[in-house]
């Protein structure tokens, strides 16, 4: 991902504030169990996930399953705290300090300095099994623990992943 769209993302996370969250549109993609999934991100990831789902159907209307993980691809980054600086540092330091980074997210979840890391790595997979616990259908959640890692052939995975880019 280019600087310039990580520095978009930057923005839109530190307005996110004062930007509404379409409830009506996650409400009508997501059951109650799902909806109170989509409650536990951030704002900003709130309108992140918006943003994906709404690139999605600018090209084509995306299947239940897609809506789904449109909206709930991020889940498993609620399983800690993940202020801006951390995502910042996620980012950045694999650049700077590879092996560092590497170090980092293969270490502990009782580190707090690990947390970011590990976040970062394993929230697809976190991800997916929230989604399972409340209720997602295995696609949904297949779509989830994917949606970031090795390239897979998979025409909604690689619509998902696209629009995760963009946005």
């Amino acid at each position: 991902m280019g600087a310039g769209r990580r520095l978009r993302q930057g923005l839109n996370a530190l307005l996110a504030f004062s930007r509404p969250v379409d409830q009506a549109l996650a409400e009508r993609h997501l059951s109650p169990e799902l909806q109170q999934c989509f409650g536990r991100l951030r704002r900003s990831e709130q309108l992140h996930s918006l943003r994906v789902l709404r690139a999605l159907q600018a090209e084509d209307s995306p299947g239940p399953d897609l809506a789904v993980a449109a909206l709930l691809h991020d889940l498993g980054k609620t399983r800690w705290p993940f202020p801006l600086w951390q995502r910042v540092l996620v980012v950045v330091l694999p650049r700077l300090a590879p092996a560092l980074a590497r170090r980092l997210a293969r270490g502990s979840e009782a580190d707090p300095l690990v947390r970011p890391f590990l976040l970062h790595e394993q929230h697809p997979a976190w991800g997916a099994r929230m989604a399972r616990a409340a209720g997602a259908s295995e696609r949904a959640a297949w779509l989830i623990e994917n949606h970031e890692g090795k390239a897979v052939d998979d025409e909604e995975l690689a619509r998902l992943r696209a629009a995760d880019e963009r946005n």
